[in-house]
Parts: C-alpha cells; sequence; structure tokens
C-alpha cells in the first residue's frame, strides 16, 4: 500500500490543513504498519505555473529541442505524475484561499493533469486514468461556506471534487474544519468535529486493507 501525501498550505507551524493532514497519515500508518508514505509538500516546495514553454510539454506534448529549463520542468511533472499514479491512497491538506485552493495546489493539479498519461480524451468525452485509489482531503477554511448565505463562494470542496474525478479519483473522503478563525472556541469545535470525521475515514481505509485489497467506497462527504 502507498499513500501519497500532499501539503499545500503555504504556512508552517499555524497551519490547520497540515495539522489534519498529518493527522491522516498517522492513522494510516497506525493501521497499515507496511504502508509506505511519499510526501510532496507544493506549498513550500510548489512546481512552477504553467508558462508557456511548460505548458508546450505538459498540454502540447512539444518534446523536440527542448531548453534547458524545459528539460528540468519535464522531470519535475513526470516525477510527480509517477508518484500519483503509483499511490493507492492520496492525502490532500487543502486550505481555501480567497474561496478556492492555493496556487500552490493548482500549480501541482495543472502538472499531473495530462492527456494521455492521467486522462484521455474519447469520442464520449474524457476519461481519468487514475482510477481505483482513494483519496482523503482534508479542507481547512477560516469561515462558514458548506451552508448558509456563503456556501455559494465555496468553490473549493467542489472543484477539488470535480478534478479529482476528472482523473478517475472518485472514492472520496472530504474532512472540513471551518470557522476556525471565528473564534478560540470554534476553533477547537471545529478541530474536534475534524478529528472525528478522520477516525471515521480512517475506519474505511482498515475495512479495505482486509478485504481482498477491494476498493470500498470513502464516502463520508463533509462538506
Amino acid at each position: 500500500m502507498k499513500v501519497l501525501h500532499i501539503d499545500s498550505s503555504p504556512l508552517a507551524g499555524s497551519s490547520v490543513s497540515r495539522d489534519l493532514s498529518a493527522r491522516i497519515v498517522a492513522g494510516i500508518k497506525e493501521r497499515l504498519p507496511d504502508v509506505t508514505i511519499v510526501s510532496r509538500d507544493v506549498g513550500l516546495d510548489p512546481p512552477a505555473h504553467a508558462a508557456a514553454d511548460i505548458l508546450d510539454l505538459v498540454r502540447f506534448k512539444r518534446l523536440d529541442d527542448l531548453t534547458a529549463n524545459q528539460v528540468r520542468e519535464k522531470v519535475v511533472s513526470d516525477t510527480l505524475i509517477t508518484e500519483l499514479l503509483a499511490a493507492d491512497i492520496i492525502v490532500i491538506g487543502a486550505p481555501m484561499y480567497n474561496f478556492t485552493i492555493t496556487t500552490q495546489l493548482k500549480a501541482w493539479i495543472d502538472r499531473v493533469c495530462q492527456a494521455g498519461l492521467t486522462f484521455r480524451y474519447t469520442s464520449e468525452g474524457p476519461v481519468g486514468l487514475a482510477v481505483g485509489k482513494k483519496a482523503i482531503v482534508a479542507a481547512s477554511r477560516g469561515g462558514i461556506y458548506s451552508t448558509g448565505k456563503h456556501s455559494h463562494r465555496d468553490f473549493q470542496v467542489s472543484y477539488l471534487r470535480e478534478i479529482l474525478a476528472f482523473l478517475g479519483i472518485v472514492d472520496v473522503a472530504f474532512v472540513l474544519a471551518e470557522g476556525v478563525n471565528i473564534s478560540p472556541e470554534h476553533r477547537t469545535g471545529a478541530l474536534d468535529q475534524a478529528h472525528r470525521e478522520i477516525d471515521a475515514a480512517l475506519s474505511f481505509v482498515a475495512a479495505s486493507s482486509s478485504a481482498d485489497r477491494q476498493p470500498t467506497a470513502l464516502n463520508l462527504l463533509t462538506e
């Protein structure tokens, strides 16, 4: 069993999403001692954004007469895709910035979404190639966006669910910690709730490991 652990917060010690994703990974290791963890911190060490020379590689697949920078960036893209496709479980720490994901996580997504590698086009539309995987997303936000008058501004959970499904990853659990900047009391309550959701999500991971390694539904959607 292989886990790809992605953190995308540009913050270090004060990041809620980092704390939650670390808790998820620790829980997986506790339940699956032989698991292999690959950590990718795109928050502190992000891939370059898809400028023109990078788009030539990842979108247009122009691989002739590469510049020195394109050779380096191709190695980066190939590595990120290899990590994704090799993983059985993907754990993503994803804070909300301006109603959506961080620019660092978007840069990673733009690298791994490559036609012919992680999805393909067919006569009936695109088909994801990263199938048979589970994802657990630790989504944090300072305010309340899952319900109420600001719910229309949540482009974080909906986008991640859609882009993961586009790649073929439909077995997704969202662990949500929201309102963490409203007050210290609300932050504590939100984290306590998120910890309970992590325990519930990890029960599915443990069950799947003992069921002949067959995929089971991680359908704890908390948005």
